[in-house]
């Protein structure tokens, strides 16, 4: 059994409020607002900023205007831009943005390969060689995703092997990091100690992050367990953004200024201004005129407001 001895000392957080925050919202966001927010993320630290993706505007509305956002994104030197790049004709236009990273994806259960892109993980992996082959070749940082390695919709419970075997895979198109992604947030700490177990018993730890939805609450407790595990990369989405589609009424990416809070709390370095960050949550939520669903977001505004009137 593989286990960490001890937290890392410093940790990098993926925010993907720009991508996987803002693509399923019914009303568009403007240009404007999106880079505004990519802006907000990039003054507070983030060192990876998933931007946009490049997929079918009639599949994903929302993220038809990438390029323009891109364009129009003043880049801030160091900071990973990241888009999602489906096929080869998304990757042309991520490359024709420019880029730092491209992120393709795939599912740990094969119910949920056959049911969204109709077709088996293996060929769903398969599909991506192009597109990795030509990353590669260009020089642009590669990604997987993997999504359902704690839980399926269709099929329940995901068996550690099977997130293994799709690791392979990716590892095998020349991804140098790999997200474990609890797309349905029904994952405990137990659940992922086992899964980083299975991987960590074949690959090293750097190349692995932790990309958890709170639909059940638990995606803090199962930071904690991944960090236990020795993880030391992990994805958020500032305000909360980003529903969780499979289960009604949910909520999905766990809040990014949750994660920062915790990972200070526990004298783990990030390199971001909690304060920038918690700002940049609350200005998204104004424009999409909802409440700011992070506590750790309001509560340290609401803290730093109370401490100003003070002086």
């Amino acid at each position: 059994m593989s286990t960490a001895t001890q937290l890392p000392e410093r940790v990098k957080i993926v925010d993907v409020s720009p991508r996987d925050g803002l693509q399923n919202e019914k009303q568009l966001v403007s240009v404007t607002d999106k880079v505004s927010l990519i802006h907000r993320l990039a003054r507070a630290g983030l060192p990876n900023i998933e931007a946009v993706s490049f997929v079918s505007p009639k599949w994903v509305p929302q993220m038809a205007d990438g390029l323009a956002v891109m364009q129009a994104v003043e880049r801030t030197p160091g900071i990973i831009y990241s888009a999602l790049t489906p096929n080869m004709r998304g990757y042309e236009s991520a490359r024709e943005a420019g880029m730092d990273e491209v992120v393709i994806f795939g599912a740990a259960s094969e119910g949920f390969s056959q049911k969204n892109i109709n077709c088996s993980i293996a060929e769903s992996i398969e599909r991506f060689r192009p597109v990795a082959q030509a990353a590669l070749a260009d020089g642009i940082r590669l990604r997987g995703s993997i999504s359902c390695c704690l839980g399926c919709p269709y099929e329940g419970a995901v068996d550690p092997s099977r997130v293994l075997d799709v690791v392979d895979r990716m590892m095998d198109l020349g991804c140098v990091e790999i997200d474990i992604a609890d797309t349905i947030g029904v994952g405990t700490a137990h659940q992922v100690k086992t899964v980083y177990e299975w991987i960590f018993r074949r690959y090293e730890r750097e190349r692995f992050s932790g990309h958890f939805h709170d639909t059940y609450g638990q995606a803090i407790a199962n930071i904690v367990a991944a960090l236990e595990s020795g993880v030391a990369i992990f994805h958020g989405s500032v305000a909360g953004l980003g529903g969780c589609p499979y289960a009604r009424g949910a909520t999905g990416n766990v809040a990014t200024e949750d994660i920062v809070f915790l990972m200070h709390g526990l004298g783990i370095t990030t390199g971001i201004d909690l304060t920038l960050l918690a700002e940049a949550g609350e200005a998204i939520s104004r424009v999409l005129g909802r409440p700011n669903a992070s506590r750790a977001g309001r509560a340290w505004l609401a803290r730093q407001a109370a401490t100003h009137s003070a002086q």
